[in-house]
């Protein structure tokens, strides 16, 4: 039977069928009930969805909406958020992500795009599109016995204050103090209105696991909320003893007094001998505000948000600069989309880049300037391994004390 591709047409149909390909393509077995589907009809957005069909059954499903990411210096940039990409087991290699990926790509540069991004299930997919990973997570481990915080917690010497709430409390102040600690935060992107109903289990999708869990939130010494808390505990214990692991799921401050007093509740609840923090940033305070730092183990740091280039001289121009400087760029990217040679001129204050015919500084593909743009690696990494190359004698220098931002790039949120 032929193929099809199109975007979903709205019909309960056509959602439906493209719901069901993407949890299969997942490889998740929860069955859609009626219940279900109509909750993803009322809930999720479906007006980029596109989908491959073989009659009325889908077979590959991608979307995308509009983002804003957090850049250095603090500008919002918008980009093109993809995500549900999928092709079903029994349609690999016939092109139908290349085609998909195609398509919208195109659609997102006219749009005015200035790049895309995605959470890579796969690392061998996506660089080939032109997509490099740009901002990592870190998975810390702290045995509570030898953190050396002790068994009491004091508050907050900045005479701030930490409470439990609920989550129609976390409804009500968690958007705003999200929006002030997105827009301090390299990596991080906006918060739909959905997110925080899933967050606080106020919409569950069936195939979501979902686990009662606590709130805390942080106040400064005026009252102002400056950092939330979300963990769960597994409850168990080990004979007479409690030995309960708590899970930060979620810690999100908008100063370090925030962060600092909230490690230092979390660590010190009682009955809590294990802390895991999955979803860390990878420059995290949480090691250095223990008198034992080897108490946080570094469980691991992976590639999350990944970064495509759509518009180079309007990306590059939209962040600001360590030092004041000078560079030439020749970009190759093999779908034509972004590739050029760009004269950078950076500054603290901010940046102009434009395309140029002087020589190159630095040539390297779409995909390597996605992974320097917010600060995630180095000229000098990339170019150890390959991946970009020096044409100016000096340039790699140059781009690392341009492009350093001080700390990592960090994006808490899955799309």
């Amino acid at each position: 039977m032929a193929l099809n591709t199109r975007f979903v047409t709205g019909s309960d149909a056509d959602i439906d069928a493209w719901n069901r390909a993407v949890l299969l393509g997942f490889q998740d077995p929860f069955p859609l009930t009626e219940d279900e589907l109509r909750l993803r009809r009322e809930k999720l957005q479906y007006d980029r969805a596109r989908g491959v069909f073989e009659g009325d059954r889908c077979v590959a499903t991608f979307t995308s909406f509009d983002q804003q990411l957090t850049v250095p210096g603090g500008a919002l940039v918008d980009v093109n958020a993809v995500s549900a990409v999928s092709v079903t087991a029994t349609h690999r290699r016939q092109g139908l992500l290349s085609q998909l990926m195609g398509a919208d790509l195109a659609e997102a540069k006219e749009r005015g795009a200035l790049a895309a991004t995605l959470i890579a299930a796969e690392y061998r997919i996506y660089g080939r599109f032109g997509y490099g990973p740009a901002a990592s997570l870190a998975d810390f481990t702290v045995k509570g016995l030898r953190s050396g915080l002790g068994s009491r917690w004091s508050a907050p010497e900045d005479g701030g204050s930490v409470a439990y709430i609920d989550g129609a409390e976390v409804r009500k102040i968690g958007p705003e103090l999200h929006e002030r600690f997105r827009r301090g935060q390299v990596g991080a992107i906006d918060r739909k209105p959905l997110w925080w109903e899933k967050f606080t289990g106020e919409v569950r999708f069936g195939h979501q696991t979902w686990e009662e869990p606590f709130y805390v939130l942080y106040r400064d010494g005026a009252g102002v909320p400056q950092g939330l808390v979300k963990y769960t505990t597994d409850k168990k214990w080990d004979g007479e003893l409690p030995d309960n692991t708590l899970t930060v799921q979620e810690l999100i401050a908008t100063t370090t007094a925030a962060q600092r007093a909230l490690w230092s509740f979390l660590v010190s609840i009682d009955w809590v001998t294990t802390l895991r923090g999955p979803n860390r940033g990878p420059d995290d305070l949480l090691p250095l505000l223990l008198p034992d730092a080897r108490a946080a183990v570094l469980n691991g740091i992976s590639d999350f948000l990944w970064l495509r280039p759509l518009d180079v001289p309007a990306l590059l121009a939209s962040r600001s600069y360590a030092t004041t400087g000078d560079l030439v760029l020749e970009v190759h990217d093999p779908m034509g989309l972004a590739g050029g040679r760009f004269a950078l001129s950076g500054s603290p204050e901010g940046a102009e880049c434009a395309p140029t015919s002087r020589g190159a500084d630095l040539t390297m593909g779409v995909g390597a300037l996605g992974s320097l743009y917010l600060g995630e690696t180095t000229a000098t990494r990339l170019a150890g391994a390959g991946l970009l190359t020096e044409e100016t004698p000096g340039a790699v220098s140059r781009a690392n004390a341009l492009l350093t931002t001080g700390a990592r790039p960090w994006c808490p949120d899955g799309f």
